[in-house]
């Protein structure tokens, strides 16, 4: 059994006497703390934090993160308080422990809030202190190792957590000795059966391979001495889930992965590693293709090394990671090595650029949770930004980018700031203009243009992939859509005021304060807010305000509102009937829908229906002179049947300065066919120039513009 004083020898080897004494009094403290209590597998329960604290240990954590581990539990689990650990083992040690009891368990299956509580908690301590999710992280591996006393439902449960929360933090923040553990034992506890198999068979080629393999790890090695290059050769295999989401994603058997195995080449300098590169590319053919140099664009967790895969001994591909001892402690260890570096124990701290990375990966996190508008919509975007695939792209000064698979300009344009991303109208791509829709693939140079009156839109949500940009479009919108509707419903009820002839102004603010208390509201704006996004009618308010609440329930005309105008303001609050596809130039009504605000309507409209009759939830609207924008509208054309049809009318549409947002073509019979089309126009005069272009076609029969 692992003793304190295992562990104590252990530590011997890299802390000094003073604090590894230090590690040893929080441990008996822990210990007197959980006297009597046991774990479900019947042991003592002190053994739970002495094993994190030894996980710790593997990866040379400082001894405040050592002590931090023994005391995890104390304060959750035992009468301890806060403020004892304090008076104990001072602010730093208690804030440490502090911020590990906060994170409890998070729950997937149907405790969704609290989940994305949870959530919030952990970024939150993150915050304080990165070493929190560090004692977290070996916390949650000890756990997983001893998952056997547990029911069947809950290590699934558990394990699946572990799969899509943890084991990716892990990976984020680079510490892959445990992230490979954390997948193993969760692939273990999901899938027991389909990870037995595959690790008979992992045992079974090794055996069948063996000798192959020793000749390719020797052949690199005689390689290395020959070209007098320093270098040490491992073989390495791959892991049990990393095996299996090959096998299922690529719909292959495991004999058909050739790759299980692979090697390692450790060496001293970064230059090393490039002349290697060169002669085992000398030695073996590469496969092409299969180069990736994340030595020179590391991965955002700090990860470098040069990766390669070979045509081997008879045709079998080999993968091959070149790296310095550096970059090996780094890839084991991730941000855990920045308190070895910072503990002095090499003079070059190449782990300080992974801990500045993580530390602005958590600060990211923070931001998205203050634009998130509850814990739920914040999980949503922390799920999105663990971890896909990454693509490198440079900005027209030549940094390079780190952003998702699948990334568009948009997303670039948050990447680089927020104010760049809400502004931006266009980008360019390799000197090239292109929609800001475009996928972006690795290697190109995107330059963002922007334009001070530009703002985000709510088709951006339906490409943008990453969470940072999508949280800020998001926050965005719903600020714009309240100050929209607050503005809208100052017009709505100024306009209902007129027919008192009143005004907001003129209204006493010991009347409107009265108003707001007996409906519950907390300020004008609320009030405001509330009417233009039509859960309240501004008449009745207009009627009582004006009029001091006086009983006055006949609805005069001469109180009666004039029409409202529409014009380019208001947009988030103010939508346009996809049933009757208003243009400006139209005869419109507006229609009040709760939480929409205004729904423009044409005025022979048949949706609005009975409630032309009630003058609270539809009156008169107006277009303004000048409105720049583009607005649907539908079109029946029944045309003779001809090749090149669509090429011809899109043509068309085109001339006339519109875009074709939708076609549809149904057939009539073997000679006609009727072609639905949707085109974007900003006004009846540029529809009517189209449709004279469509009707000079000669097997054009007739052409209609639809309603309904």
């Amino acid at each position: 059994m692992f003793t304190i004083d295992d562990l104590a020898d252990r530590l011997d080897g890299y802390l000094p006497g003073d604090e590894i004494r230090q590690v040893k009094r929080a441990f008996y403290y822990a210990e007197q703390a959980h006297d009597g209590q046991r774990r479900r597998s019947g042991e003592p329960y002190v053994t739970h934090p002495l094993a994190v604290a030894n996980i710790l240990a593997n990866m040379h954590m400082d001894y405040q993160s050592l002590m931090a581990a023994m005391l995890h539990d104390v304060i959750e689990d035992t009468g301890v308080t806060r403020d004892a650990l304090e008076r104990q083992f001072g602010l730093e040690v208690t804030e440490l422990v502090d911020g590990v009891s906060k994170l409890t368990q998070i729950t997937f299956e149907d405790k969704a809030v609290a989940q994305a509580e949870n959530f919030q908690k952990m970024v939150l301590a993150m915050s304080r202190d990165i070493r929190v999710i560090i004692v977290k992280l070996a916390d949650r591996l000890h756990n997983m190792r001893t998952l056997g006393a547990l029911r069947p439902d809950k290590k699934r449960r558990i394990a699946r957590e572990t799969l899509e929360i943890y084991a990716r933090i892990a990976s984020r923040l680079g510490i892959n000795t445990i992230r490979v553990e954390l997948e193993d034992l969760s692939f273990q506890a999901i899938y027991p059966m389909r990870a037995e198999r595959i690790q008979r068979a992992v045992a079974k080629a090794r055996g069948n391979r063996r000798t192959m393999m020793r000749e390719i790890q020797t052949t690199l090695q005689q390689c290395l001495d020959h070209d007098e290059l320093t270098g040490t050769v491992i073989g390495r295999q791959k892991h049990l889930l990393s095996i299996y989401t090959k096998m299922r994603d690529k719909h292959k058997s495991f004999n058909d992965l050739m790759d299980v195995f692979g090697f390692r080449i450790i060496t001293d300098r970064v230059d090393t590693c490039y002349r290697i590169l060169g002669a085992v590319h000398n030695l073996y053919k590469p496969v092409p293709g299969r180069f990736k140099d994340y030595i020179a664009i590391p991965k955002a967790n700090g990860y470098q090394s040069l990766h390669t895969t070979l045509f081997g001994m008879n045709g079998i591909p080999v993968e091959v990671q070149i790296r310095t001892r550096e970059m090996e402690a780094m890839a084991n260890n991730g941000i855990a090595a920045h308190w070895l570096y910072k503990a002095g124990q090499t003079d070059r701290p190449i782990a300080a650029g992974s801990h500045a990375r993580a530390r602005e990966w958590v600060k990211g996190l923070l931001e998205m949770q203050r634009r998130a508008g509850n814990s739920l919509e914040f999980i949503e975007h922390v799920k999105n930004d663990l971890f896909p695939d990454d693509i490198y792209i440079f900005t027209p000064k030549g940094d390079i980018t780190e952003l998702p698979r699948g990334a568009t300009a948009v997303d670039f344009a948050y990447n680089v700031h927020t104010d760049i991303g809400n502004s931006c109208i266009a980008c360019r791509i390799d000197r090239h203009l292109a929609p800001l829709s475009t996928v972006l693939q690795s290697g190109q140079t995107v330059e963002i243009i922007t334009a001070p009156g530009a703002r985000p839109n709510t088709a951006w949500l339906s490409y943008v992939v990453t969470a940072k940009a999508r949280s800020a479009v998001r926050h965005y919108l719903k600020h714009q859509q309240r100050s929209d509707s607050i503005l809208l419903g100052q017009r709505l009820l100024n306009k209902a005021l007129s027919g008192f002839k009143s005004h907001l102004d003129m209204i006493g603010k010991a009347r409107i304060a009265r108003y707001l208390d007996t409906n519950q509201l907390e300020s004008l704006d609320d009030l405001l807010d509330s009417i233009g996004l039509g859960n309240r009618m501004a008449y009745p308010v207009a009627r009582t305000l004006a009029l001091g609440g006086a009983a006055n329930d006949e609805t005069s005309e001469e109180h009666m509102p004039g029409p409202i105008v529409v014009g380019n303001d208001a947009a988030t609050v103010i939508t346009f009937a996809r049933c009757c596809y208003p243009l400006p130039g139209d005869i419109i009504l507006g229609h009040l829908s709760t939480g929409k605000g205004i729904v423009v309507h044409r005025h022979n409209c048949r949706n609005l229906g009975d409630l032309r009759s009630d003058p609270e939830k539809c009156f008169p609207l107006v277009w303004a002179e000048q409105i720049e924008q583009d607005f649907p509208v539908s079109l029946r054309i029944e045309i003779e049947t001809r090749r090149g049809l669509i090429a011809q009318l899109a043509g068309l549409v085109n001339d006339g300065d519109a875009n074709v947002e939708r076609i549809g073509i149904e057939e009539r019979d073997a000679r006609l066919s009727i072609v639905n089309l949707v085109i974007a126009v900003q006004s009846r005069v540029q529809l009517a120039g189209i449709i004279k272009r469509i009707r000079s076609l000669s097997h054009v029969t007739r052409i209609t513009r639809q309603t309904n």
